[in-house]
Formats: C-alpha cells, sequence, structure tokens
C-alpha cells in the first residue's frame, strides 16, 4: 500500500496523516498478521513506545484498527476493513497458531450470534481459535 493510500484512509477516518501514523498503518497492513505493541516496537527500535501506543489508540478509537486478545499474553492489534464500525455484527473469529505465534483475522468466519439470558449485555466478545497454520503445518 502507497503512503498517499494510507494518508487518504486515516483523513477518511478524521484521522491526522503523521509519518509515524502513516509507518505503523503500513507495518500493520503489509504485515497480514495481528501484531502488539512489542512487535511494533522491535520493527522501529528508534521510535518511543508512547508515540507508537498513541498510534495505536488513534486507530482504535477511529475503527482503522480492532483490538485481539488471543491467549497470549499482549493485545495485539489487526486492521479493519473499510466498512467496520466495530459493533458486534463486525466480529470475527481469530486464529492463534500454538507454534508460531501468528494471529491471523478469519473476517470469513463471524461471529456466531449468541441469546444471552434476560438481564445480560454484551459490548464485545472474542472468538479465538487455537492450532496449527498451514505455514507451520
Amino acid at each position: 500500500m502507497e503512503n498517499n493510500e494510507i494518508d487518504k484512509k486515516l483523513e477518511s477516518k478524521n484521522v491526522k496523516p503523521t509519518a509515524m501514523r502513516t509507518l505503523v498503518y503500513k507495518t500493520l497492513a503489509d504485515s497480514g498478521k495481528a501484531l502488539s505493541l512489542a512487535d511494533l516496537e522491535q520493527r522501529f527500535e528508534k521510535v518511543e513506545r508512547s508515540t507508537i501506543f498513541r498510534a495505536l489508540k488513534s486507530f482504535e478509537e477511529n475503527f482503522i484498527v480492532h483490538p485481539v486478545d488471543d491467549g497470549s499474553g499482549s493485545v495485539k492489534y489487526a486492521v479493519c476493513d473499510d466498512e467496520c464500525t466495530c459493533n458486534i455484527h463486525d466480529l470475527h473469529v481469530h486464529f492463534y497458531c500454538t507454534r508460531c505465534g501468528r494471529t491471523r483475522c478469519m473476517k470469513e468466519l463471524p461471529i456466531p450470534n449468541i441469546k444471552l439470558p434476560e438481564g445480560y449485555t454484551y459490548d464485545n466478545a472474542q472468538f479465538i481459535i487455537n492450532g496449527v497454520c498451514p505455514r507451520c503445518d
């Protein structure tokens, strides 16, 4: 993805494109998997952790990325589809490979609609499948 495309995408979500935000988005989009703050820190060794964190939080608040708690001990971030509003209907399955540690969005597999007992409401749901990915099999 070219930087001007990224800048347009960020602007369309009301996020001011900066060099760092563009770089963080490009890294997430090009990785093809969910990345943690620590993953991004390793890729940008000379950048302050707080700068990367602020970019991720801005992206999350504006539906550019969504957080994934895959049970690995650190939250990872995955790029949202253009039409995503991170509401309950946009939620999908995530796959965590127990061999390589990669987390992938499986957007073609929506989280099943679960009818909760009366009086219960939910704001978010995580559906993680643990196993071995085709790359490691």
